[in-house]
């Protein structure tokens, strides 16, 4: 669950609130931060005011900027647990990929150098940045990994969107098959409902693990009601594996 700033600020000391301050000013400044419908008005106020020199400079200074080098508020991404607390960490560096408005450059960069903390707060954010389905590769690799962390953030509001349906009941298993909870999926209702393949999937799996005596996750019967479309019963899963009292 990713924090707000304003309860960052309630929750974090001094020291870190001017941390924080400080990087997503950074964040802000970066020569190549797309400009918002805000930054655009303030341009052409400028302009008006006979200030045209000034966004001359100001687009001069955003070509200038190397495409080679990282910016510093990636810097900071990185040392966000050391400054705020691992507890606050994914927070700060959402903060940090929204305000800098990240672009895949940079968040792919993030996710292929950063730990599994950096990864996750990649994950967790791309829903809030305007990527498209071009950040797809990040979430399928998270997929094939073995972390529950970042399978439960690869299926988060960006893969509900921009995961093809395929890939999405894959993940959807995935999730069963490394115990994260099925609540990690986010629209799981609204993307389950009616789909009969996925419930085909399902109905196997619970099969698979009925043969082999072994119990059927709750979360699995979870996902299979959802399958159901509207107004019609849930599909049956297959019946409880034998115990040695039975």
């Amino acid at each position: 669950m990713l924090t707000s700033r304003e309860e960052l600020d309630a929750e974090l000391g001094e020291a870190a609130r001017a941390w924080l301050d400080a990087a997503l000013a950074e964040a802000a400044d970066d020569p190549a931060r797309p400009p918002t419908a805000a930054d655009d008005a303030a341009r052409s106020e400028a302009v008006a005011d006979g200030a045209a020199c000034s966004g001359a400079a100001d687009d001069a200074s955003r070509t200038a900027a190397s495409p080679y080098a990282s910016p510093s508020w990636e810097l900071r991404y990185a040392a966000a647990g050391r400054h705020c607390g691992q507890r606050h960490a994914d927070s700060v560096r959402s903060l940090l990929l929204v305000e800098a408005r990240a672009p895949l450059a940079s968040v792919t960069r993030l996710y292929d150098q950063g730990t599994a903390a950096e990864r996750r707060a990649v994950l967790l954010t791309l829903h809030l940045l305007d990527l498209g389905d071009t950040a797809l590769p990040l979430v399928e690799d998270a997929l094939r990994a073995n972390d529950t962390r970042l399978v439960a953030a690869a299926v988060g509001p960006y893969a509900a969107d921009h995961l093809a349906p395929h890939a999405w009941r894959h993940a959807v298993l995935k999730c069963l098959f490394t115990e994260v909870p099925v609540a990690a999926v986010a629209r799981l209702a609204d993307r389950a409902r009616g789909d009969t393949e996925l419930a085909r999937m399902l109905t196997d799996f619970a099969a698979e693990r009925t043969a082999a005596g072994r119990p059927v996750p709750e979360d699995l019967r979870t996902a299979l009601a959802l399958t159901a479309p509207a107004g019609h019963p849930a599909p049956p899963t297959a019946a409880p594996a034998p115990t040695e009292e039975s």
